[in-house]
């Protein structure tokens, strides 16, 4: 009896592979190729899984933010904390503190460059952005500290997308765009 394979599973490691490259070498190196070779898999099976490359990338995309949710999901801030300890907990997810939060940086970096010549990962990114600063606002509205919450969540993801920038060229130390996080929200919530 044939081995039962969950295509989403297929695809989501297809999705790790893809990531790998674009963090290796960047978005406009990823090809069908170079993710089968990745995965140690034939093109024909990544074509199986995914018709187009932009397909596979709004896949990839979606895997990222997959992660991060289910980091926040156990994150005992998430559950039980503050308004302030859900904002940090969020906002440091999309610091590269750690390996796998450096690579999905490098991942995200590379992706916000091919959005810029394509339109249906910048709406990818765009709705993300848009919950992402959403939930923001509520939690900073909840603190009542600020009068626009909406604008200091838009500063906050600014802030951190600019760190996060700046410590994977190793301008700034995990340490220093940490504190200089701590230091805003202390003036936000």
């Amino acid at each position: 009896m044939p081995k039962r394979v969950d295509p989403h599973e297929r695809r989501t490691l297809l999705a790790d592979a893809l990531m790998r490259v674009a963090a290796q070498r960047g978005l406009t190196d990823v090809s069908l190729r170079h993710v089968a070779a990745e995965a140690g898999v034939t093109a024909g099976m990544v074509q199986h899984y995914f018709r187009t490359k932009d397909e596979m990338m709004v896949f990839a995309l979606g895997a990222v933010r997959d992660r991060v949710e289910q980091r926040l999901a156990v994150d005992p801030a998430m559950q039980d904390g503050s308004s302030r300890r859900r904002v940090e907990a969020l906002l440091e997810q999309l610091l590269p503190l750690d390996e796998e939060r450096t690579l999905e940086a490098h991942v995200g970096l590379a992706f916000q460059a091919y959005a810029a010549v394509k339109p249906e990962i910048a709406a990818e990114l765009r709705a993300d952005t848009e919950r992402m600063r959403h939930g923001l606002a509520e939690w900073i509205a909840d603190a009542g500290k600020v009068d626009d919450p909406r604008r200091a969540a838009t500063a906050l993801l600014s802030l951190v997308e600019g760190l996060a920038l700046h410590v994977l060229g190793q301008h700034f130390t995990v340490d220093e765009a940490r504190a200089t996080l701590h230091a805003h929200l202390d003036l936000v919530i």
